[in-house]
């Protein structure tokens, strides 16, 4: 039983790290951005990914492909809000 669970565990871990060495495909990529997420926390510098119409990240982004990248560089960006 131990081999078994030794086993289980050793294969979760290799599937972990096989997926975590994947690209993610994204339709934009915001770079270099100063993030005001609304949440009252200090703003952070990080990427926004956009598939489609959905913000799909935020933060700091893994290995990802994406077929349009704008750099925000020394540009504030608050994800999800509408301009009032």
């Amino acid at each position: 039983m131990k081999i078994q669970c030794l086993f289980l565990l050793a294969a979760i871990c290799l599937l972990q790290t096989c997926q975590s060495n994947q690209s993610i495909n994204y339709d934009l990529v915001i770079t270099n951005a100063q993030i005001y997420d609304g949440s009252g926390d200090p703003s952070f510098m990080g990427s926004i990914a956009i598939n489609a119409d959905t913000i799909a990240a935020v933060g700091i982004l893994g290995d990802y492909i994406a077929t349009e990248t704008v750099d925000a560089q020394g540009q504030a960006v608050a994800p999800g809000f509408i301009n009032m």
